[in-house]
């Protein structure tokens, strides 16, 4: 297999800036208003990530829980993962290597690295039409992912990439889809992106269609754009806009609330 060589991403530039702007606003909101506090920010998605019902709706989506108890172990996986990414943001950690992605796997996955502890699979997999790479291929390929990564600047398109190609390859024998959304958030969050997730069934369906087709074009052309690539890239920012607009406008109304009660207790 054949990575998609970075200088062949043709990225919407309108999108991009419209996320940056709508992240400024936050950040302007957090900083300068007299009705915010430093951690508002960090609450507000973190306590929407960890909302159960939110969730719940996240695992129906993702098709990765068949009882209440794999979905509350996954509850609790993902919450650890989570925390784990926040506190390697705090210590100025960015996520560029194997390592960590082993330490993602162990967290959000601990089944799956208990069958192959720090271990890439060793099986054939195939997602639709689209045979992964051979078992043996794999070492080498995330490899030259973490390698090819560092040559993207912007570090949403870095995000988006790295989750295109990582689901292709597929390197592990379970939980590859968890492993590489945490992957892509701790991206994103480093450079003070809000994560983003799957939120309901339609959208994991298009998610793996569109994935799907761009594989399977992939496969026919390798090392080549093409325009279901453009689509997954183009999704993946429009849930990065709906997301930020949404954090947005919850931070917002924390300071308006704050505001209101001042004003109140004046008159």
């Amino acid at each position: 297999m054949q990575l998609l060589p970075p200088s062949e991403i043709v990225f919407n530039f309108s999108k991009i800036q419209q996320l940056e702007d709508t992240v400024r606003k936050i950040y302007r909101l957090i900083i300068y208003s007299r009705y915010h506090f430093d951690d508002d920010l960090l609450d507000s998605y973190l306590t929407g990530m960890h909302n159960l019902k939110e969730l719940v709706g996240i695992k129906n989506a993702q098709m990765e829980a068949q009882t209440e108890e794999e979905l509350e172990e996954y509850i609790i996986n993902l919450k650890k993962s989570l925390d784990f990414v926040v506190d390697e943001i705090n210590d100025h950690n960015r996520f560029d290597s194997e390592v960590q992605l082993f330490q993602l796997l162990r967290l959000i996955s601990p089944e799956t690295n208990s069958i192959h502890p720090n271990k890439y699979r060793n099986t054939l997999v195939q997602i639709g039409a689209h045979i992964c790479p051979d078992g043996s291929e794999v070492p080498s390929l995330v490899a030259e992912l973490f390698y090819q990564m560092k040559q993207i600047s912007n570090p949403i398109i870095r995000a988006i990439y790295f989750h295109h190609e990582l689901i292709r390859i597929h390197p592990f024998a379970d939980g590859n889809g968890r492993v590489t959304r945490v992957a892509k958030n701790w991206i994103l969050m480093y450079d003070l992106f809000p994560p983003t997730f799957i939120s309901d069934a339609t959208e994991k369906k298009e998610y793996i269609q569109v994935l799907g087709n761009s594989f399977r074009d992939l496969d026919k052309n390798p090392g080549k754009w093409n325009k279901h690539i453009a689509q997954f890239f183009d999704l993946e920012l429009d849930r990065l806009i709906d997301n930020a607009n949404h954090l947005f406008e919850i931070v917002e109304n924390i300071g308006n609330q704050r505001e209101k009660k001042k004003i109140d207790r004046s008159v």
